[in-house]
């Protein structure tokens, strides 16, 4: 059976984990990639609602077999907490596969991560302080600590000391911080291990043989194609590859076994953090925006920036992704609106521009062209076809569809699980 990818069309916050729980019932196993603990998903099920950070959507699915690929940076009280905080309300987390070739973020990266950011004052990046550069900077750099050096304290302590050995050097000298004694870290991580292990498992191995078995694997990512290190708006972007290509790296998994990859798509745009923007709003639209679809970071708490919907944007990701599908969310929102502007390309120096230009320059300067389309006030949360929907908000979408350059095959109408238009089959 092949492989899914699930990918972010825009800049995170598009609702995958709604989608993903959407395919969770049909999938055998819910794969994340890359990221830590600085994405969210929050998936509502039925009167529940529940925010995951490092967790795949896949664990609230009784059926699915839920596992944190090799890619992903993790911070092991985070995830014992999250894993506590699920038990604590019922879901059984016992299926969840850790790969042991995944990366820790420990207490030095967090710090890190805070105090470079703040020494950047207006420079700054916008990262969420929990030390996820960090570690993937000491994984590209052979000094990272991973999963299984849990179980050996040998190693652990060696590769401890190794980083700190540099990492207090900077801390000391250059921010003006105290020394971070290694042997706290080492005792700290070293209690993390038992707590761990019934989890750990060659996840890539397992992964494969399933998909030889005739098993369905999807894989998420935690972020969105615009904060890609190698195809966001660098360098305000996260430090992995939330592309469908990570999901390769990230698991374990060839691309030869990818079947089809479905990029989330909001029925508007969104940001956290710092960055270029072509669409966002300084007016009511956009602080309604934010205030009907509860545009607040579900792991940052940070306000979402909210703007229209951006199509160079839709078709870069297509393009970047091999999107074979769209998943387009919180159409609902738009309801009550006369009309609604969509950017369909932008001007830059007097200059009308079709693509996402590859300059940061330029981008930083693209001002939005919209053509405006007519809005809808009926009450569509409860359709249940694509007919259902009111004539403008199929006309809606249909544009969106062409000017995506990608057939859109579900449509989010409410938050709720069941509140889910499928126009195709995503399997």
């Amino acid at each position: 059976m092949p492989a899914l990818v699930l990918v972010g069309a825009q800049w995170g916050d598009e609702g995958k984990g709604k989608a993903t729980d959407l395919l969770g019932g049909s999938v055998d196993y819910v794969v994340r990639y890359q990221g830590g603990n600085n994405a969210g998903h929050t998936v509502v099920v039925g009167d529940q609602k529940y925010a995951l950070h490092l967790l795949p959507s896949g664990i609230l699915s009784p059926n699915c077999v839920p596992v944190i690929g090799n890619g992903v940076v993790i911070d092991p009280a985070v995830l014992l907490s999250e894993l506590a905080g699920l038990q604590d309300r019922g879901v059984d987390t016992s299926k969840l596969l850790i790969s042991g070739n995944a990366h820790l973020i420990t207490p030095y990266h967090r710090t890190l991560d805070k105090v470079s950011e703040r020494f950047l004052g207006k420079r700054k990046i916008g990262t969420t302080g929990r030390g996820i550069g960090p570690s993937y900077a000491d994984k590209i750099n052979r000094i990272g600590i991973r999963v299984q050096d849990l179980f050996d304290e040998s190693i652990l302590r060696q590769k401890v000391d190794a980083a700190l050995n540099d990492k207090n050097q900077i801390l000391v000298k250059l921010y003006n911080r105290r020394a971070m004694p290694a042997e706290l870290v080492v005792e700290e991580y070293l209690g993390y291990a038992e707590k761990l292990r019934p989890f750990v498992a060659d996840t890539a191995l397992l992964l494969n043989q399933a998909l030889e078995d005739g098993k369905v694997v999807l894989m998420e990512g935690g972020q969105g194609t615009l904060l890609d290190v190698d195809h966001g708006t660098y360098p305000f972007v996260t430090s992995s590859n939330p592309t469908s290509g990570g999901a390769c790296t990230g698991t374990g998994i060839g691309p030869t076994r990818i079947d089809r990859v479905i990029g989330i798509l909001k029925a508007y745009t969104t940001r956290v953090g710092s960055g270029p923007f072509p669409t966002e709003l300084f007016d009511e639209d956009g602080e309604a925006l934010r205030r009907i679809g509860g545009e607040r970071g579900v792991t940052t708490g940070r306000d979402r920036r909210c703007g229209w919907f951006d199509a160079p944007i839709a078709r870069y990701a297509t393009r970047i992704n091999g999107l074979t599908d769209v998943f387009l969310t919180k159409l609902d929102v738009l309801t009550g609106w006369e009309e609604i502007p969509v950017c369909v390309a932008y001007e830059i120096d007097g200059k009308r521009v079709e693509e996402v230009p590859f300059s940061q320059t330029d981008f930083h300067h693209a001002k939005p062209i919209y053509e405006k389309l007519p809005g809808w006030s009926e009450d569509i949360t409860k359709a249940q076809t694509f007919d259902d929907l009111p004539k403008n908000a199929q006309d809606y979408v249909k544009a969106l569809e062409e000017l995506s350059r990608c057939r859109i095959s579900a449509i989010g109408v409410g938050p709720g699980r069941t509140e889910t238009i499928q126009v195709h089959s995503l399997l």
